[in-house]
């Protein structure tokens, strides 16, 4: 009897020890998150309440950059929240979450590279900048990459209808809802990882290329050297924000090495990091960005941001 109590002693200190363990990590990540989600959809409220922010292209493609990732930042704490809980999803429910987040998820690479381009064309084509990039033109481009992500999604939808689920007993999953889970085929793996590996080697080399247009420009007299000097600081950063995208890529087979050598709280608090660092601290960076480097916004960001508490800001129309 005595044993019998024992052992129900044990196993309700780790379901509790569990409890509080899946309670930290939630209020862990959730927090941060809140945050970076606050900042952005401030953002978002600035991109649209001053008139120079809804005509001028260079912020019209912000706008579109920071709706994605808001999007993605919220999907993708969801989808974690779920993990973390254990919550099991059907198949039909995990592949929604999965395609939505897979839709933004590309759209941030796209106007990334678009960006990019136009910071170049500003640059090295000041006179022709106005005529080149236009509200038609920039809405054009935007649509182009909602366009090909959504391409991506029908691809992948289209792969994933191939697995026969007719033949389950269950569309419940055994498995938590993940991005790796729902490549039920490998036709859908070596698709996924062509996509990747296309786009971001497409978006690395545009963006190189325009920071050593940049600056080749930028040694011609007729070029304003302070402009030239931020156009590239912008494509470093463009940069950074491609490669801290492109890691999420690889965080599944970096976990599953390291997890030989190390024991089951050290890949949590690994994963933690990596999920922090890869997944939600990406898509705050370009509201701090360009809520700290632009001077448009950044009075703007700061007055929101304090709540309109002692901060002086003259309106502008």
């Amino acid at each position: 009897m005595s044993n019998l109590n024992l052992s129900m002693s044990n196993i309700t200190t780790e379901q509790y020890q569990g409890l509080v363990e899946r309670l930290f990590l939630c209020i862990f990540t959730t927090v941060p998150c809140c945050v970076f989600l606050f900042i952005n959809f401030t953002m978002l409220f600035i991109l649209r309440s001053k008139t120079v922010f809804c005509e001028t292209s260079r912020y019209i493609l912000l706008y579109n950059l920071l709706f994605a990732d808001t999007v993605m930042m919220l999907l993708s704490q969801i989808m974690y929240l779920l993990s973390v809980s254990r919550i099991l999803l059907t198949y039909p429910v995990c592949g929604v979450l999965n395609m939505l987040a897979a839709l933004t998820n590309a759209i941030s690479p796209l106007t990334l590279v678009v960006m990019s381009l136009e910071r170049y064309v500003a640059v090295c084509y000041p006179l022709k900048h106005a005529s080149i990039i236009t509200i038609r033109t920039t809405v054009v481009t935007i649509l182009a990459t909602w366009a090909i992500s959504s391409l991506n999604v029908l691809t992948r939808v289209i792969l994933l209808l191939q697995f026969p689920f007719r033949d389950l007993q269950s569309l419940q999953m055994t498995n938590l809802c993940s991005v790796r889970v729902m490549l039920l085929l490998p036709m859908s793996d070596y698709y996924d990882n062509a996509y990747t590996c296309f786009v971001f080697v497409s978006a690395g080399l545009t963006i190189i290329s325009s920071y050593i247009g940049v600056t080749i420009a930028a040694r011609s007299a007729s070029t304003d050297k302070a402009s030239a000097r931020k156009t590239r600081n912008t494509l470093l950063l463009h940069m950074m924000q491609l490669v801290l995208t492109l890691s999420s890529t690889v965080q599944t087979p970096l976990l599953t090495a390291i997890s030989r050598f190390v024991t089951r709280i050290v890949i949590v608090r690994i994963q933690i990091i990596f999920y922090m660092c890869i997944f939600i601290f990406p898509r705050c960076l370009s509201s701090l960005i360009y809520g700290i480097r632009d001077q448009n916004i950044r009075p703007l960001l700061m007055y929101y941001l304090c709540c309109r508490l002692k901060v002086n800001y003259v309106s502008q129309s």
